[in-house]
């Protein structure tokens, strides 16, 4: 752990508490499109993934294009002015501008869109103002991929034994494990303790406000 210098952090179920929303807009959108109806927890376990590839799962049956629909009206749902903002884990932000007090750079690499990432960071303008750089799933490629945590090392000239990532998915942690990098899961998201083992946490943490405790210790 002495040679991190980067944390990249995933944001929904990491640093925003926005499952809830998340799965709520989804819902009203499969219900404006007289779609098949799916249980909240089917919606659940994608978050984290990008849009296009959580669709694909979420209606394996129907092609994408016909799910435009869908993803045009999630995006409304979610993106509108009425639609509010996922608060952040209590914690988070000061977890945060203490890592960054203490020399960490931090980075965000994100299965939203740059539009709804952008969209955030100015709700959360505090916790905005420590972010270096960020990768969404529609400007590169989505998760398990591990396509944004390279150009994140690239931008920053890392190599992956530098970088912690930090998520509640297994596709945090899949795309981490995929180059060589450590992980930590945390358990305040959407995903359960054994799958994040499973796919390569090298620890897990309630939530991102014990991640300056765990790195001070790991580093002594």
């Amino acid at each position: 752990m002495h040679r991190v210098k980067l944390l990249i952090f995933d944001w929904d179920g990491t640093l925003s508490d926005s499952a809830a929303m998340i799965v709520g807009a989804m819902q009203r959108a499969i219900t404006d499109l007289n779609l098949p109806p799916r249980p909240d927890q089917a919606i659940r376990e994608l978050i984290g993934l990008g849009l296009n590839e959580g669709l694909t799962l979420l209606y394996p049956d129907i092609e994408l294009k016909a799910l435009r629909g869908l993803l045009d009206s999630y995006r409304a749902q979610w993106l509108s002015e009425g639609a509010g903002e996922a608060p952040l884990f209590p914690g988070s932000l000061e977890a945060l501008q203490r890592l960054h007090g203490e020399g960490y750079r931090l980075a965000i690499a994100t299965g939203k869109s740059r539009r709804g990432l952008n969209r955030s960071l100015r709700h959360h303008g505090e916790l905005a103002g420590l972010i270096i750089n960020s990768r969404t799933a529609d400007e590169t490629l989505s998760k398990p991929d591990p396509l944004m945590l390279r150009e994140l090392l690239a931008d920053e000239q890392l190599q992956p034994e530098e970088a912690l990532m930090i998520g509640d998915t297994e596709y945090d942690l899949a795309m981490a494990r995929a180059i060589g990098m450590r992980s930590v899961g945390v358990l305040c998201g959407v995903h359960h303790p054994e799958r994040l083992l499973d796919a390569g946490a090298h620890c897990l943490l309630d939530g991102v406000c014990d991640l300056p405790g765990w790195l001070s210790t790991a580093r002594a």
